[in-house]
């Protein structure tokens, strides 16, 4: 039996967490983990699949999610990496503009860009500011005791399949949507529910075809293209569909549903293979956890708020998640007042939004267009408020750290506060 004990003495932490296990190795697992580390802990990531790599997909990164990557001094580093995401907007099916966006609109918002990477390209960033030998992939982990703050002889503890045995002052669950952590703390949640929509992601190259990036709205149906840095293009659709349905082909699903639609989507269509279509349907927390916390454990992104892709955010939240954590790590409940009215708040608006997004309603379709075109011709700002309390979100402050981020600034310094308010 493998023991990893720790007591949070002779580790340097002002916070009193000496040593940290990370269930999960996505990308709100590592980025907890490397906020940790930083801060004088000793982490240990356990991650269940063979490898880090995730699944063949982008992620957009919002300017709240950047300045979280600034505490870590990786903000500047991913926007080099990313593909800023410029003018584009709503499109209806046969191709008519319904609202236009501005990158610079955005930028002077909210104080950032919104960009766009692979999602191993983010992997690989945070993986690298790790110690060799933090992350133990093929380690399917369980939590069997969340310990207890209050008494310095209970420290968490975490089993993995094959028996080894961790204990921490800290465990932070970050294993999905299907969290075996979130469970186990909270057994009589009624966990996930389905959120009426599957959805599509593929990555492939598309060499000398110019587009504008665009989001598609149809009855019932959505599509959007995006251009990554690398020259391959991101695209994704959605759906209304019975829960787990599926096709034998699902190019051709595709092709049947999307194929008729305004260019460059049947180029995309024409570039993949049916191997390069990932599917999967969304699910969402409806009822909130009461904390997201218990004990000296933790949840970070979907194992605390799974949420639709609706607002692009769930990752950005995981990250979010995941600084305010390492900020708090020594007081769990401040953790969880930070960050469940938030996240509670922004799962509601994403579901909203879908509902919207899908509609199979053609009235409420014609109604919903001509909503988007008189927005448009308002002005992008008034279509942004839609973000405000989100995109323009700050980290907390501490003054016991001061990290620097590769702007050159310092991002921890002041007086911790006690919350976390927009814009502050």
């Amino acid at each position: 039996m493998h023991r990893t004990s720790g007591n949070g003495r002779g580790t340097g932490d002002p916070g009193g967490v000496g040593t940290a296990v990370v269930v999960g190795g996505g990308i709100g697992g590592l980025t907890a983990a490397v906020a940790l580390h930083q801060r004088g802990v000793r982490v240990t990531v356990l991650e269940r699949a063979p490898s880090l790599e995730p699944v063949g997909a982008a992620i957009s990164l919002a300017p709240n999610a950047l300045r979280a990557l600034d505490v870590i001094g990786l903000g500047d580093e991913i926007r080099a990496l990313a593909a800023w995401q410029g003018d584009g907007g709503v499109r209806a099916p046969h191709g008519r503009w319904l609202s236009r966006s501005s990158a610079e609109a955005v930028a002077e918002r909210f104080g950032g860009p919104l960009v766009l990477l692979h999602r191993s390209t983010l992997v690989d960033a945070l993986a690298a500011r790790l110690p060799d030998g933090t992350v133990r992939t093929a380690a399917d982990a369980r939590v069997t005791d969340p310990g207890d703050p209050a008494d310095p002889g209970r420290p968490a503890r975490v089993r993995t399949a094959d028996g080894r045995e961790f204990t921490a002052d800290l465990v932070v669950g970050a294993d999905g949507i299907r969290s075996a952590v979130r469970a186990t703390l909270f057994p009589d949640h009624p966990g996930t529910v389905y959120s009426g929509f599957t959805t599509w992601r593929i990555v492939v190259p598309l060499p000398g075809t110019a587009f504008a990036a665009h989001e598609t709205w149809g009855r019932g149906r959505i599509w959007g293209t995006q251009p990554l840095k690398d020259g391959r293009v991101y695209a994704y659709a959605a759906a209304l569909a019975p829960a787990g349905q599926r096709a034998d082909d699902e190019r051709a699903e595709l092709l049947r549903r999307y194929g008729d639609w305004h260019d460059p989507i049947p180029a995309v269509l024409a570039a993949a293979r049916p191997e390069d279509v990932l599917r999967h349907d969304v699910h969402h927390l409806a009822e909130p956890l009461p904390a997201h916390h218990r004990g000296r454990v933790g949840l970070v992104g979907d194992a605390a708020h799974a949420m639709p892709p609706t607002l692009g955010q769930g990752g950005n939240q995981a990250i979010e998640d995941a600084v305010v954590l390492a900020h708090h790590r020594a007081d769990l409940a401040a953790y969880s007042a930070a960050r469940l009215p938030r996240t509670t708040r922004i799962t509601r608006q994403a579901v909203r939004v879908a509902r919207l997004n899908l509609t199979g309603s053609r009235t409420a379709v014609v109604v919903r267009n001509t909503v988007l075109l008189v927005l448009s011709k308002a002005g992008p700002a008034l279509f942004l408020k839609g973000f405000d309390g989100i995109a323009d979100w700050r980290p907390p402050r501490e003054s016991h750290t001061r990290p620097e981020s590769a702007h050159g600034d310092t991002v921890c310094s002041g007086q911790t506060t006690a919350g976390e308010r927009p814009g502050n």
